[in-house]
């Protein structure tokens, strides 16, 4: 960890017992790695499940990370699935644990901050725990998409003043108002370009659809 001289700001926002929701950006793999180290209390991930089962050499070193780090596989596939993880993070928050969540569902495919999931809002919200906001940066040359070395480079993680939401969990305009409120506070953490109206998952699908018309359309022009 100290190659990578992890410059930390605002970490005293993070609570030292009791019920909590770190929240951050998420531009690398790693990102689960260095953020978890600096913080001064165990941090529970919800990872999604394809961490735990993908295939090849970087999908194992993956999955024994997690299971090294405590980290709780989901199923964030949409329905009864979703619902289960929620449930899920509101029992570790019951604990009294300390939960980690990127609200934007996966890793940024071009280093913008994209719409949150507002499951996040709602676990604040039934559970009472604050909202810790945090901005990642530099992961994604250290470590990035595809790259299971990570490369020698400094790490700086940015904690913002704790975030308390009330309300009522079924209102889903509430919800993503709230939702979209934080990711505003991460974007200004970040300083990230945000993109409000589209999920990162969609994201990166358009980006595999474009790059899949122009392979066909460079071979049909040749």
């Amino acid at each position: 960890m100290l190659l990578f001289r992890p410059k930390v700001t605002g970490l005293r926002n993070v609570p030292t017992n009791g019920a909590a929701i770190i929240a951050s950006n998420h531009l690398s793999f790693s990102d689960s790695i260095f953020m978890p180290v600096v913080v001064p209390r165990n941090v529970t991930f919800l990872a999604k499940s394809e961490y735990f089962t993908s295939p090849g050499l970087a999908g194992f070193i993956k999955k024994l990370t997690f299971i090294a780090l405590g980290q709780v596989p989901i199923d964030r596939s949409g329905g009864k699935r979703s619902e289960a993880a929620l449930l899920t993070g509101l029992r570790l928050l019951k604990e009294g644990r300390c939960i980690g969540i990127y609200p934007e569902g996966t890793r940024s495919p071009d280093g913008r901050l994209y719409k949150g999931r507002t499951g996040i809002a709602r676990l604040a919200i039934e559970s009472g725990a604050p909202i810790i906001p945090v901005a990642m940066f530099n992961t994604a040359e250290i470590q990035p998409t595809g790259q299971v070395v990570p490369k020698v480079r400094r790490v700086e993680m940015v904690f913002g003043e704790a975030i308390y939401l009330d309300g009522d969990s079924t209102d889903q305009v509430l919800l993503r108002t709230l939702t979209n409120q934080l990711m505003e506070k991460i974007a200004q953490l970040s300083k990230q370009e945000y993109v409000p109206h589209t999920y990162a998952s969609d994201a990166k699908d358009a980006i595999k659809k474009s790059k899949t018309d122009n392979t066909e359309f460079d071979e049909d022009d040749a």
